[in-house]
């Protein structure tokens, strides 16, 4: 323990029985004992975090080599409709949906061909 023979652990015994007195040494043990509990809870937490956030990081690491995950900002994510899995003009949802400004499809063919009718 700490490379601290018998006879040394002895001698720091008597000298702290001398210091503080039989009273206040059982309360000082009883101390030191919680503190050192509360220091191996710590370190053991500490590990075990470790280790899960270890177990994250090879798990999303062979996430991504399977191609499983694709990380935020990647260049190409799978979008249906531009990947042609599907056609978005017989597409019925889509005709329903707004469009990129905030109105529906149909709405935005109707201001087409106005336009092209007032040119």
């Amino acid at each position: 323990m700490f490379g601290i023979g018998m006879t040394e652990l002895l001698l720091i015994g008597a000298l702290a029985l001398m210091v503080l007195g039989p009273k206040k040494l059982p309360d000082l043990a009883r101390a030191l004992g919680k503190g050192f509990a509360e220091f191996k809870r710590a370190t053991d937490e500490f590990k075990n975090t470790l280790q899960e956030e270890t177990r994250v990081a090879e798990t999303k690491d062979r996430l991504l080599k399977e191609g499983k995950l694709t990380p935020p900002g990647a260049e190409h994510t799978f979008n249906p409709y531009v990947d042609g899995e599907i056609d978005p003009e017989t597409d019925a949802s889509v005709a329903n949906k707004a469009s990129v400004a905030g109105e529906s499809a149909e709405v935005k063919k109707e201001q087409d061909t106005q336009e092209k009718a007032d040119v």
